[in-house]
Formats: C-alpha cells, sequence, structure tokens
C-alpha cells in the first residue's frame, strides 16, 4: 500500500481524513480546552428526560448470539439518505463547535452515585449513527433520538436534521462537574479517555483490520449498538456490537475511576469473522508523534516537542520489560515484538515536564499514557508498532496492537480480555528496574577532535529502581549495548551531576548491509538495572 494509503489514521470507512477532522470532533477542542459538546447551565435549553423506547429483555449473551448470526450473512452497509448527507456534510469542525449538547438531558443526570451520558450530534465524519440504550434490572430501553436535546447557534439549524438522523455517539461526564467528561465514543470502533490530567491525546480502537498491510486497504469496523448499564460502584459497564465487511464483534467494557483518578476498563470480546482477516489487530491504540530530542532535526515547530506519546513499553512474557522510543521515520516503518503470553503492553507518554513542550494550549504534558494488561494466555504472538512519516501534529501516526503471524479464516471466532489503564505513570513489572526518561541524539565523536564523516551519538538517560543505589565513583554499573549491522565504539555510563538519573552514551557506525537494531540496558554485577531499550537506528541530518 503507498504510502499516502496510510495517512490520517483517522479515515472512518474508506473515507480519509486528518487527525483534526476525525478526532478533533471528540478531541481537537479539548485539546485546545474546549471540549465539544459541553455546554454550561447558561446556554442549557430547558431540560426535560429525552424520550425511551420500549422495555425489552437484555444480556450479554443475546448480544453475543447477534454477533455470531450476523457474521453468517453478507454484510449490509449502513442506508444513509442523500437529505441527511446533504446536512452532514456541511457540519465540520468548526460548524460542530455551534452545535452544544444540552446536559440537563444527560442520561442519568440526577442520579446520584451513576456518570451522568451526555449524546453527540453527527458530523461529516461519523455519518452512521449509533443505537443507544439504557439498561436496568436485565431490561433495555432504546434512547429515542432527539434534535431539541441539541442547542443550534450556527449555520445548521434543528429543523435541518432529517427524520432519519440520529446519535453519533456518548461520552461519560463527571457526575459532580457535567462540564467535564472521562470517556468518550465517537466514530467508527474509536474511544478515548481525557485520563488523570483532563488531557485527551491517544485513542484506543475495538479492534485493528489488515493493518499496514501493502496488498490489502485497512477496515475499520464501527460500532452499530451501545447499551449502558451503571454499576453499584459508580462506574458503568458498557455493551456494544461491531460490524464490518469483514467481521462482526461484541463487547462488554466496565469502566470504573476506582480511585477518581485513574480511568480502567476490564474489556471482554469477541470477533466472529465474515470472510478471512490477513492481520487482526487486538487492543489497538493510536496516537501521535511528530518530534522530540530523539528527532531535533526534523523540529521546524517553534516548540521543542510535540507528541501524544514518546514510547511504546512493553512487558513480555518472560519477565522482561521493554522500552521503544516512538520516532517518525522518513518512511512508513512497522516493527514487531516477537512474544508469549505477554504481560502488557502500551503507549506511554513519560516526558511530563511543561518545558519540553511550552504549549499551554494543548498541554503535550498531561496527556494520558495507555496501558493494556491481557487476561488469560495471549499465547504465541507480537506487540506490532506501525510508525507514519508526518509533518504536522494534526496527523496521528502511531499505532500499536497484538497480532498474530497467522490468517483468521471466514466463520472462526476469536475470544480475548484485558484491562486498560489510563494513567499518567506506566510502570508495571519489577520495582527495582529502571526506566528510560529521555533519549537523544547528535553528531558522533568526541568535542575537540576531528568529528568522523558518519556515524550517531546516541544519549539515554535511564532513572528509578535500584539505580539511586549506584555512584559513579564505584565503578560498578556498565553500559551493555548490542547492534546487528554497526559497529559500537565510545560507550560509557555515568550518574549524572547533581540528579538522580543515569545516562548511557555510545556510538555507532553502521556497515550498511542492513537495517541496525539496538539494544541498550544498564547492568551491576551482571544484572540489569533498568529496562531493554530498544530501537531501530536511521540516520539524521546533523550538519557542521
Amino acid at each position: 500500500m503507498p504510502e499516502q494509503d496510510f495517512k490520517g489514521e483517522g479515515r472512518l470507512m474508506g473515507v480519509k481524513m486528518g487527525r483534526r477532522d476525525f478526532i478533533g470532533f471528540v478531541s481537537a477542542a479539548a485539546a485546545a480546552g474546549l471540549v465539544p459538546g459541553v455546554v454550561s447551565r447558561a446556554f442549557a435549553a430547558e431540560g426535560g428526560a429525552l424520550p425511551m423506547g420500549a422495555k425489552k429483555p437484555f444480556s450479554f449473551e443475546g448480544v453475543l448470539g447477534w454477533a455470531r448470526e450476523q457474521a453468517q450473512k453478507p454484510y449490509q452497509a449502513p442506508e444513509i439518505s442523500d437529505a441527511l448527507k446533504n446536512v452532514l456534510s456541511r457540519i465540520d469542525y468548526d460548524a460542530y463547535q455551534h452545535i452544544k449538547f444540552d446536559t440537563e438531558k444527560s442520561l442519568w443526570r440526577h442520579t446520584d452515585g451513576v456518570p451522568p451520558v451526555a449524546l453527540f450530534h453527527q458530523n461529516r465524519v461519523s455519518m452512521e449513527k449509533v443505537r443507544i440504550y439504557t439498561v436496568t434490572d436485565g431490561q433495555a430501553q432504546e434512547v429515542q433520538y432527539d434534535p431539541s436535546a441539541f442547542r443550534y447557534s450556527g449555520d445548521i439549524k434543528a429543523a435541518d436534521m432529517p427524520q432519519d438522523a440520529g446519535w453519533g455517539g456518548f461520552r461519560l461526564l463527571y457526575d459532580n462537574d457535567p462540564s467535564r467528561d472521562w470517556l468518550a465514543f465517537l466514530g467508527a470502533s474509536y474511544f478515548r479517555s481525557a485520563g488523570p490530567q483532563d488531557q485527551y491525546g491517544l485513542s484506543a480502537r475495538a479492534v485493528a483490520v489488515n493493518t499496514a498491510l501493502h496488498d490489502k486497504t485497512e477496515e475499520f469496523p464501527r460500532f452499530t449498538e451501545f447499551w449502558l448499564a451503571p454499576t453499584h460502584d459508580g462506574g458503568m459497564r458498557i455493551y456494544a456490537l461491531l460490524d464490518s465487511p469483514s467481521l462482526t464483534g461484541a463487547m462488554q467494557m466496565t469502566c470504573k475511576k476506582p480511585n477518581d483518578h485513574d480511568i480502567v476498563m476490564d474489556v471482554t470480546v469477541r470477533f466472529f469473522t465474515r470472510q478471512a482477516v490477513r492481520r487482526l489487530g487486538v487492543a489497538p491504540l493510536t496516537s501521535m508523534f511528530w518530534f522530540s530530542e530523539i528527532n531535533r532535526d526534523e523540529a521546524v515547530d517553534w516548540r521543542p516537542e510535540i507528541h501524544d506519546n514518546d514510547g511504546l513499553a512493553i512487558w513480555t512474557g518472560t519477565g522482561e520489560r521493554l522500552w521503544r522510543p516512538l520516532d517518525n521515520p522518513k518512511q512508513t516503518r512497522t516493527s514487531s515484538f516477537v512474544d508469549q503470553s505477554p504481560k502488557g503492553f502500551g503507549l506511554m507518554q513519560r516526558d511530563r515536564n511543561f518545558a519540553n513542550y511550552e504549549d499551554d494550549g494543548v498541554f503535550y504534558e498531561r496527556r494520558p499514557s495507555l496501558w493494556i494488561e491481557p487476561k488469560g494466555d495471549w499465547q504465541k504472538g507480537m506487540v506490532q508498532l506501525l510508525e507514519i512519516p508526518t509533518d504536522d501534529e494534526i496527523h496521528d501516526n502511531i499505532v500499536a496492537y497484538w497480532t498474530t503471524d497467522e490468517e483468521v479464516p471466514a466463520g472462526e471466532e476469536r475470544a480475548f480480555q484485558y484491562r486498560m489503564h489510563w494513567m499518567v505513570d506506566g510502570l508495571f513489572g519489577d520495582a527495582k528496574v529502571g526506566h528510560a526518561i529521555a533519549t537523544r541524539t547528535g553528531r558522533a565523536g568526541v568535542p575537540g577532535q576531528k568529528r568522523p564523516d558518519k556515524g550517531l551519538k546516541y544519549a539515554i538517560d535511564f532513572a528509578g529502581g535500584d539505580l539511586a543505589n549506584y555512584t559513579t565513583e564505584q565503578k560498578t554499573v556498565v553500559p551493555d549495548v548490542t547492534a546487528s549491522h554497526a559497529a559500537i565504539q565510545n560507550a560509557y555510563c555515568l550518574r549524572v551531576v547533581g540528579q538522580d538519573y543515569w545516562r548511557l552514551v555510545f556510538d555507532i557506525f553502521p556497515d550498511g548491509t542492513g537495517p541496525v537494531n539496538l539494544r541498550a540496558a544498564l547492568k551491576a554485577n551482571g544484572r540489569l538495572l533498568t529496562e531493554s531499550w530498544v530501537f531501530e537506528h536511521r540516520e539524521h541530518n546533523f550538519s557542521g
């Protein structure tokens, strides 16, 4: 597949869009401090409950049965009338900001201990409506679409909405502050949380289908129906149906804020294939990385760093912790980390220093990390990382997920369970193990001496764990650096003066025979003191 076919990870059902177009409807304004749909009491229309359908028995087994049954039938694309298309095509990002949901009409708005649920309007990149139900005591009621639930202040009016209009998605609000939300579902199978620091960043998806294949177009299954059931501990259990040409699916997501801080989601999902799926991506994550200290030669913006996340963390089935810094490569790049029964993986934002971003509008230092904790045995497979070139922050260019080498034939079923942690810190595993906090690159060689024509210097900072118990003078801590198709020179490590972290420095000189895979860590007395830093080297342009 050509590079441009990967551009704009926010594509929806074959429609390509930029990150601001797709995610912007739920988070680009949030990144600027304006959450779409949030409305103050002063702007709310008169309150009143939304109309509800008749009660019908509900169970997750019923959702599974529907998904299994539909997978045996040909796919039917959702029907959208020309009248609705004409209206929704006019609702771009700016127009969307003028459509406000009346939070007084939120589901469970005045029910103690239940997070209120606000509803999203459809828009030009989320034209397909979704059906939303409430569930109480095993009985489901559909929330009927009501245009009066929205206040229109732009060119789009309530009267413009045809009768076949519906809901675009929903979001969970804080029960003590309806101007804030902590979880949102809008478009395809995307969902996202603002995390502990109330700042949207990366997204999650229910599934990735045929991602990063050169001879097959990526498919974006979509949520078609949701059932919302409050839990006794102030959370929400969300049931959802998935549909696409290649598969159907049923999901159960139990969502809560266990300490009114971190957001945790327990997920059970089953996929039913209509046709063969070459690559099934489980627990996919989508993010943005433009530049950081690792690729300063590409920093054309005035801000020092711009990224939603700065690395992929993996806790392998054998207990090893890996850290792969994210990169913005010249060409689309796929990296695979083969594993057996992984303990977890996730896209992390470890750099929390405002001074490293200097952006008080989008607050990159507040963006959440997302950790996937598998439940049960996921057996043999790989964590796959896709990095797509980008020249702006408006494009989601990072994807990570779990997959296998095996094609999933038509008529098959696959089941997975996992826990999602939307959080600030994402350190899992042995607390004695230090972690990488920064990766820098520059010209190889020694200051004051003639620099080599080729080669690159890496400087990696590690902190935490048992590193605090060691000093440079002890000469106990040593670098452990390996490289394929390259020579390593001038490797050393030291504890940075006046700081609580260590620095590992080395030069590499590729031999030109193949890709250079790097691995680095700090050791003492033969024992690893840090996670393993891994990276695929590429040439940088450091002139002078």
